[in-house]
């Protein structure tokens, strides 16, 4: 059964740091992609980062998240972590993370429809 968990939400102040976890299990190395989704307040899901496999090219959503956020794999985990630096308080929200076999439309990445696998998600609160 394929299962995304994701872990490491929380609260934190301006200016700080949460480094979030997902899970994957029941893909085997199967899973060619795994992103990072968020939902703020007032807007839609929107993805933040994406990761191929094998290869491990990393993509951002925008400049924004690229020169604070990283995301990375742990292969013996398996498990995709993103690490979150200097928040602000417009990057409270619920983060998701999804995952997919395949991307269709690889100058689009953070379609959501092309992520199959989705986790519960896990909420990231920043203020001071």
């Amino acid at each position: 059964q394929v299962q995304l968990v994701e872990f490491g939400g929380g609260a934190a102040q301006p200016g700080g740091s949460l480094t979030l976890s997902c899970v994957a299990s029941g893909f085997g190395d199967r899973w060619n992609w795994l992103a990072w989704f968020r939902r703020v307040e007032g807007k839609q899901r929107e993805g933040v980062a994406t990761m191929s496999w094998p290869g491990g090219a990393a993509e951002y959503a925008d400049d924004d998240v690229k020169g604070r956020f990283t995301i990375s794999r742990d292969s013996a985990r398996n498990t995709v972590a993103l690490e979150m630096r200097d928040l602000n308080e417009d990057d409270s929200g619920h983060y998701y993370c999804a995952a997919t076999f395949d991307i269709h439309d690889i100058d689009n990445l953070f379609r959501e429809d092309e992520y199959k696998f989705w986790g519960q998600g896990t909420q990231v609160t920043v203020s001071s």
